[in-house]
């Protein structure tokens, strides 16, 4: 029996391991949090990334989103930036597709526009 129990944890737990993302980062300001995930690795090019928005715990289910990714300019490299509406998939979650063109940190901010109360924006960071 012990030896089922086992081979049907691994069995479980293999199953969850290859429905996860490939990609999951979570980012807040003040009482707003986003969970950003995407179901391959980030590479250069298109990647398309599913943001779970809350406002104190509840779904943000209405608002205009958009995402901006964007690299500073340095030395030698023109600075760089992709920037994409985001598609509401309902119960608080958003899709877009960013073009990143090169590796690097790349800074995200998430603004977020609801039908009623205050805009607000997250700031965080791709790395890849």
């Amino acid at each position: 029996m012990k030896t089922f129990t086992k081979l049907l944890l691994t069995l479980l737990l293999g199953v969850t391991l290859s429905h996860a993302a490939a990609f999951s980062k979570d980012a807040k300001f003040r009482g707003t949090t986003a969970h950003i995930t995407a179901q391959q690795p980030l590479t250069t090019g298109a990647n398309t990334l599913v943001v779970e928005l809350k406002k104190n715990g509840k779904a943000i289910t209405d608002a205009k989103v958009t995402l901006k990714a964007f690299m500073p300019a340095m030395p030698g490299m023109p600075a760089m930036s992709s920037k994409a509406e985001a598609k509401n998939l309902g119960e608080g979650k958003y899709k877009a597709t960013l073009n990143l063109v090169m590796n690097g940190t790349w800074q995200l901010h998430i603004f977020i526009t609801p039908k009623e109360g205050r805009k607000s924006r997250i700031k965080t960071t791709l790395n890849f």
